[in-house]
């Protein structure tokens, strides 16, 4: 019975293949490596089909042969006519329209070597000179879903250094920068993660990104494009994703923009900057990196941000110009007083928001997370923050959490101060809303310590102010009788 299945099947496999033999115009590889597999499979049928010829007794005990092996090879020569029925489909012998169809064969389900995500397959591409039309489409395609096919295809063949070189190497650095200028949003997105994972993967590359100032074309887009939310602008994937800032001009560029382009520029350079500020707060390597104290790039930036802070009364600036340096709280040596004293100031600004920044980002100064909070605290203390965070005590749930924060890590930090005492802090500390209170849990382990600290501050003041008390006292009795009645 089975001798008579197998040679159908073998006839329908022979056909193909003589057939392939003449495509001449047709990819190869796909074509050897199924005629391959097809070949194999062939091979094995016939040396299943010779054990079962006529033998002595002897040879036939040790040649069995089973119905399981006669399903196995009937699954594989299934398998094999599947495969040439889809090498045969993709161009259309019969003269039915010649469509190309793009699927793949069934011996990709179980041959990673034909999948799709597959370092094989990518090192195929770059050989078979893939990447230069991936580049061209990338440069010239008028439709923009195009272009992100295109570079889509490049960001998964750069996931190596010789892969990456080689669409550098094919003027891609060049045709990158251009499509970063002139490109929709979207297709900035998908570029911008292109040059990130580039730069990642290659430092020569990633100099060579820096020589045609990719960041430029980036910055200038942002007067043309605004954002809200996700996703975030391509400038900013590029920042998040590697290290070309502390390469490139790309900071130096953004604090000229602010300093000299008012109006929507300005906002966008402003935002772009709180994304960088925001990824380096919790990278601790990208913060080291790009805003070192000696760095001209990162003093340029701080500067643009402190004169935005104190010289703009402009909600919409003063916002992000906070939080970012906020974000670098942890990078300002004790002596940079100059960032705190104008945040301190802007605690009293009439608009909320505002105050309720500026109370987070002296947060991020007098938390326990940063290593200078003792010095930053009495910093905040010395340039009179006390009072107006008293005031803000009395404002919106949002804006007496943040306060309530803030004055804890005060408490706890410098609690000795004569101006804690003053504002009489413990008693708002212990007479704080429960309410917001409760729906905070930081606050309820933070409260308690920050009063128990004031307390004992508290005491010990008292304890000294008898202690000299006393010894005013004893010294006025050891004086003679004489002297006490002129004194």
């Amino acid at each position: 019975m089975h001798g008579v299945a197998q040679p159908g099947r073998q006839h329908k496999l022979h056909a193909p293949l003589r057939l392939v033999r003449f495509a001449g115009t047709m990819y190869e590889r796909p074509v050897r490596r199924i005629a391959a597999d097809v070949s194999k499979n062939l091979k094995r049928a016939l040396t299943l089909v010779r054990k079962c010829r006529r033998r002595n007794i002897l040879r036939r005990v040790f040649t069995i042969v089973t119905q399981a092996d006669f399903r196995k090879i009937q699954n594989l020569l299934d398998a094999s006519i599947g495969d040439m029925k889809w090498l045969l489909s993709i161009f259309d012998y019969d003269g039915g329209g010649g469509g190309i169809v793009l699927s793949l064969p069934p011996i990709a389900s179980n041959d990673p070597i034909l999948a799709w995500d597959n370092d094989r397959n990518k090192n195929i591409i770059a050989e078979e000179g893939g990447v230069l039309p991936l580049l061209k489409l990338l440069n010239y395609a008028y439709s923009p879903d195009a272009q992100i096919a295109a570079a889509t295809a490049l960001f998964n063949l750069a996931n190596n250094q010789e892969r990456v070189r080689l669409i550098a190497d094919e003027l891609g650095i060049s045709i990158m920068v251009k499509v970063l200028g002139d490109s929709p949003m979207r297709v900035q997105i998908r570029v911008a993660n292109l040059v990130a994972r580039m730069a990642e993967y290659d430092p020569v590359v990633k100099e060579g990104f820096g020589r045609e100032n990719v960041i430029r074309p980036l910055v200038m887009r942002l007067s043309f494009e605004t954002y809200i939310g996700d996703p975030k602008p391509p400038l900013v994937v590029v920042f998040r994703n590697s290290r070309m800032i502390t390469e490139t001009k790309g900071l130096l560029c953004l604090a000229k923009l602010i300093e000299k382009e008012p109006g929507e520029l300005q906002f966008n350079c402003l935002m772009a900057i709180m994304e960088i500020t925001s990824a380096a707060e919790s990278d601790a390597e990208l913060r080291q990196a790009a805003f070192k104290t000696n760095s001209l790039a990162a003093k340029a930036v701080v500067n643009q941000l402190l004169w935005v802070v104190k010289e703009l009364d402009i909600p919409s600036l003063q916002l992000p110009a906070i939080k970012s340096i906020g974000s670098l709280a942890r990078t300002f040596p004790s002596r940079e007083t100059r960032v705190i004293g104008p945040l301190v100031q802007r605690l009293s600004h009439t608009n909320q928001d505002v105050a309720t920044e500026a109370a987070i980002a002296l947060g991020k100064f007098a938390c326990p997370e940063n290593f200078l909070h003792l010095e930053h605290s009495k910093t905040i203390i010395e340039f009179d923050g006390v009072p107006p965070l008293m005031r803000l005590l009395r404002s919106g749930e949002r804006t007496q959490f943040r306060a309530l924060i803030l004055l804890c890590y005060l408490a706890m930090h410098a609690g000795d101060s004569e101006a804690l005492e003053e504002a009489r802090v413990w008693m708002a500390l212990e007479g704080a809303d429960h309410a917001v209170a409760s729906q905070h849990p930081v606050l309820k382990e933070l409260v308690p310590k920050a009063i128990d600290h004031l307390r004992m501050y508290r005491a010990e003041a008292i304890l000294i102010d008898n202690l000299m008390a006393c010894k005013y006292h004893l010294r006025m009795l050891d004086q003679p009788i004489v002297q006490l009645y002129y004194t």
